[in-house]
């Protein structure tokens, strides 16, 4: 069995002793050590090696999840894995469930098509930098959507520059002649041919997408399909999901009936009719539709960026392929796997209780403010006592910071923080941008360098003059 050594500070001692205390028939022995410090999340890897002596008799050392540092030096030091635990104690009994597994989300199967919806409105050069904006989110095929009555002079360039970019393209048009132009430019995909235009697939090399006459018109679809099949042609068919309430579940029956009537057949579902016109929180709409193309081995998506709440469709539609793969591979739900879809609330958005965030002010001898977030509100706390409130404007008063202005700013944005996440029931960690999930861009933390101050205490720079 392994023996652990978890290293610590003085004000979480305590709690990381009563975290580990009660986990429930633990896969490991262990030893809980203080190494001279108060605050844990200030550990760094150089304060490790001074302090801890070698040889360590453990199988592994597990530090404060924001330790900085290089842990593959403290590895080779010790001569035993050094590991960064999680952010928050609590979270310890699920850190080791998950951490001998990580989960693989590598792997996907549903191609985004990504479309341009305004392309003729556009310049070559403005489409080839959107491209190139949608392909980071996660699209592999680049959508030319064309406009009815709107000329697209520059359609045959615009497909050339995209090509010569390496993109994989469609054209999208109601306009058969428009699609013709589009394939014989070189486009990869046409979007989308019917059973009456079907001609187009012979005069050009593109794959089409295939639709019904009228999305109730099942047989017409069915039609395509079996002409291109005997022809040997690769397509893709879309029964059209339909927006609520104008027959989303009917369109959601159409797609299981393609399914079972064609087992292998590509399927190709357009998920703007549900993220643009309904407004709710995308994030939640795609991993639902995300889940039903898993079961339905659905080929591609088609999704648009459109709508300003719709702003991060293509990168959420992105992470709900992963997810909904994986779960779909592992006969799993889609729990546990990662936060990214989860952008307004979190799973587990309040670590301590009241009487342990009480228990850890009582041991600050230090003039500086802590905030933490339970259940019941917001705690801020130094050697002077504690408060609680919910709202930024009540604990305000309460601090007696109207002569430091700099201190008075840093605490007015932490405790707006604090707030946001006790409204919302997100986590919140003091001097740490709140998670946003996928809905927000964030660069990856380097925790092997020197922790910079928080975003809050950073002194603002001096204008030029």
């Amino acid at each position: 069995m392994d023996h652990i050594l978890f290293l610590t500070g003085r004000l979480a001692q305590p709690q990381l002793e009563r975290v580990l205390a009660g986990i429930d028939d633990a896969p490991f022995t262990y030893e809980v050590r203080e190494i001279g410090l108060q605050v844990a999340a200030l550990m760094t890897a150089d304060m490790i090696r001074r302090r801890v002596e070698a040889p360590v008799q453990a199988s592994r050392i597990v530090v404060p999840g924001r330790c900085r540092g290089d842990l593959d030096a403290l590895t080779a030091h010790f001569g035993i894995p050094v590991m960064r635990g999680p952010e928050e104690l609590k979270d310890l009994p699920r850190f080791f469930n998950r951490a001998a597994k990580p989960e693989d989300l590598s792997e996907y199967e549903v191609a985004i098509f990504a479309e341009i919806v305004d392309a003729p409105r556009l310049s070559v050069e403005a489409i080839v930098a959107r491209a190139h904006a949608l392909q980071r989110d996660g699209a592999d095929v680049i959508d030319l959507g064309c406009l009815p009555e709107t000329a697209f002079a520059h359609l045959e360039d615009s497909v050339r520059a995209l090509k010569a970019e390496g993109f994989a393209v469609s054209v999208d048009s109601v306009d058969v002649q428009e699609l013709l132009r589009g394939g014989r430019a070189g486009a990869d995909y046409l979007l989308s041919l019917t059973v009456d235009t079907l001609w187009v697939a012979d005069e050009v090399a593109a794959t089409p997408v295939l639709i019904p006459r009228t999305p109730h018109d099942e047989s017409s679809l069915h039609a395509a399909i079996d002409a291109l099949r005997a022809k040997g042609r690769a397509f893709l068919a879309d029964p059209i999901l339909d927006p609520i309430p104008f027959g989303l579940v009917a369109s959601i029956v159409r797609y299981h009936a393609l399914r079972a009537r064609y087992p292998e057949a590509p399927i190709m579902m357009g998920v703007g009719n549900l993220t643009e016109l309904t407004e709710a929180d995308t994030s939640g709409i795609n991993a639902l539709l995300f889940g039903m193309a898993a079961e339905l081995n659905v080929a591609a998506v088609l999704t648009t960026q459109v709508s300003a709440h719709a702003r991060r469709a293509v990168k959420e539609a992105d992470w709900a392929r992963r997810i909904m793969h994986a779960a779909a591979r592992q006969r799993s739900l889609p729990k546990g796997m990662n936060d990214a879809l989860m952008t307004v609330h979190a799973k587990h958005p309040f670590p301590d209780t009241p009487d342990e965030i009480a228990a850890t002010a009582a041991q600050v001898r230090d003039p500086n403010f802590r905030v933490q977030v339970s259940q019941q509100g917001l705690h801020v706390y130094n050697r002077d006592g504690m408060r609680t409130g919910q709202d930024a404007f009540e604990l305000w008063p309460q601090l007696g910071l109207e002569g430091d202005a700099s201190h008075a700013f840093y605490m007015g944005v932490e405790l707006a923080h604090a707030q946001l996440a006790w409204q919302l029931g997100k986590r919140y960690t003091q001097d740490q941008p709140l998670d946003w999930g996928c809905a927000v861009d964030r660069e990856a933390d380097d925790l092997n360098a020197w922790c910079a101050p928080g975003p809050t205490r950073a002194t603002p720079k001096k204008s030029e003059t």
